[in-house]
């Protein structure tokens, strides 16, 4: 089982992690930029997480025989803190990287006008940088924070193709599927999607535009639910093949779409010793990510 995780914040895992997760069948992932748990009060803060995620990042996964990429946007929980405001100014700078597949994570947390209007700039920003966005779905009024997400979508002009609308649940997967964007399922304890949940989406509405992640960051999380959902899929009577598309084949078709996708070459390729971790990284020498 080859596996592409989608939507995964490894800035907040451990490298015993990328150890498991490779064994897995992991060869890929997506790291969006996300609130840290603990709210940045300066623009600099910012580029300093975003040099991470284009450097650092992305090279510590390659240890482990993993191909790291990111997206990269002003996520929806800090466009209400005023003094985050200039972080839209520096995306462009970013944007233009190697390795950042898409826009995002943006969208709603409270629904506030702040959100919007840094929503509806950062969609601007995928059309001119002609890249996808990766939507973030409310944990709050979710069938409404949808419906308003979508018009957004709609009114930007995006093509809904190049637009992934994430955290989705048996409720709102419906109207997104209508709209043609692309339909992610966060596979996470508690407050999201089980294998289970998700393996019954799948009978009743089939592969298509589905992208599945572990969504796995600073909270009760698993970065091998994916492996887990590919399992319960195999259970249930889903062929290899339905496997290896809801777990490759989609989230590299979507991805591709920004033409910076950086995969192995080969998927069964031995994870790297990982004693060579430190050995090499231009970040470690002060060398600074441009």
């Amino acid at each position: 089982m080859r596996i592409f995780d989608p939507h995964i914040h490894m800035t907040s895992r451990t490298t015993d992690d990328y150890e498991r997760m490779h064994a897995a069948g992991v060869r890929a992932v997506v790291e969006p930029a996300f609130w840290l748990g603990q709210p940045r009060t300066s623009v600099g803060s910012f580029t300093d997480y975003f040099d991470a995620l284009v450097g650092w990042e992305r090279f510590r996964a390659s240890q482990f025989g993993i191909a790291h990429h990111c997206t990269i946007a002003l996520n929806p929980k800090e466009a209400n803190d005023p003094r985050c405001d200039g972080v839209l100014d520096v995306l462009p700078r970013y944007l233009a990287k190697d390795g950042v597949v898409a826009v995002g994570e943006i969208g709603f947390d409270s629904m506030g006008p702040a959100e919007e209007r840094a929503f509806r700039r950062q969609l601007d920003l995928a059309v001119e940088f002609e890249l996808p966005a990766m939507v973030h779905t409310p944990h709050r009024d979710k069938e409404g924070g949808t419906r308003r997400t979508l018009q957004l979508v709609e009114e930007s002009g995006i093509d809904p193709g190049l637009v992934v609308v994430d955290h989705l649940n048996e409720l709102t997967v419906g109207p997104v599927d209508a709209h043609g964007c692309w339909m992610g399922f966060s596979i996470y304890p508690d407050t999201k999607m089980d294998p289970q949940r998700m393996v019954r989406i799948l009978q009743e509405r089939g592969p298509a535009r589905v992208l599945v992640n572990s969504a796995a960051d600073w909270g009760r999380s698993d970065p091998l639910l994916t492996h887990a959902t590919g399992e319960a899929m195999l259970a249930a009577g889903f062929s290899d093949d339905d496997v290896d598309r809801v777990l490759w084949r989609n989230p590299v078709e979507f991805f591709a779409q920004s033409g910076r996708l950086l995969l192995p070459e080969t998927d069964d390729a031995p994870a790297p010793d990982a004693s060579s971790l430190f050995e090499g990284n231009s970040i470690l020498r002060g060398q600074q990510v441009s």
